[in-house]
């Protein structure tokens, strides 16, 4: 799958919807991914979400057309995908620090730098560049047990990742204890999975457990779940939890777009092991996306 391709396949899907009120699931079907994947792919590549990048483009238009003194701001704003001239008024203010009427009595045509549609040449530059290359692996089937969340991360204006996963993983290191069966081996080793609700949603699942036996019990308010064999790309990150965004943006852009490989629609992994310190400059976590490939090795967790 080109991905490249599939992002400029949802933004000429957009431009040609402009006038029109979009849907995100639509933009993702336009691109032949889901709704989530297409997010993430075209948040790790332009660093804006798709609905700012949305908005911004009708704004974009909307200055053009304020410049028409015949042309009525309802009408502009209605045709920019607004529901009325106040909604549109409070956004243009936001992002230009001025109403609409008082930009068209100034006249200025070179005031504001217009937002440009991303075309192909933007979007190939814009992918080129970093090349650093994960190992490619193959894990067996395992089950792990946990707790779960639901939540929605940097890709959407409704983002709360940070309300609701540190409670989570707070509530789950407490609680790692009580999981008996854990699968022997260096280290401790303790997941965070997560995947899309479904494909025409932001929302996601979010899953702070560890590896189990089979036959390892589930804790009360646990959940259990038994995750397939997989083929994974596995990146190394390092530095604070809180820059792992800057890896998985890394792996969603500029490797998934040129690797030849697909996201088969799998758990993504965090993978917190022996080389993790919540503190310290120098942690390491893993961060694995599953992806369909052959060319892969056994996985050491």
């Amino acid at each position: 799958m080109d991905y490249l391709a599939c992002v400029r396949r949802g933004i000429d899907h957009i431009e040609r919807h402009l006038d029109d009120e979009i849907a995100l699931a639509d933009v993702g079907r336009a691109a032949g991914l889901s709704q989530w994947h297409f997010q993430r792919i075209f948040k790790a590549l332009t660093n804006e979400t798709l609905k700012t990048y949305i908005r911004s483009r009708r704004l974009a238009c909307a200055l053009a057309a304020l410049r028409d003194p015949q042309a009525r701001i309802i009408d502009i704003a209605l045709a920019a995908g607004f529901e009325s001239q106040e909604s549109f008024t409070r956004a243009f203010r936001k992002v230009y620090r001025m109403t609409p009427g008082q930009y068209r009595r100034i006249g200025s045509r070179s005031l504001f730098p217009a937002k440009p549609e991303f075309n192909a040449d933007y979007l190939q530059h814009l992918h080129q560049g970093v090349s650093l290359t994960p190992s490619l692996q193959h894990w067996p089937a395992q089950r792990v047990v946990g707790l779960h969340t639901r939540f929605f991360g940097v890709d959407s204006d409704k983002n709360n990742l940070a309300h609701k996963l540190p409670p989570l993983w707070d509530a789950f290191l407490a609680r790692m204890g009580d999981i008996g069966g854990r699968v022997p081996g260096p280290g401790r080793v303790a997941y965070g999975l997560l995947r899309p609700v479904d494909d025409e949603s932001d929302q996601l699942h979010y899953v702070a457990c560890v590896p189990v036996t089979g036959d390892a019990d589930v804790p009360a308010g646990m959940v259990s779940l038994s995750l397939p064999a997989a083929s994974h790309a596995r990146f190394i990150h390092r530095g604070p939890v809180s820059t792992l965004d800057h890896t998985v943006n890394y792996a969603y852009s500029s490797w998934l777009l040129g690797s030849g490989h697909q996201h088969d629609g799998g758990w993504d992994v965090e993978v917190y092991g022996e080389q993790y310190h919540p503190t310290d400059p120098g942690s390491v976590i893993h961060y694995a996306m599953p992806i369909n490939s052959a060319q892969t090795t056994p996985a050491a967790q």
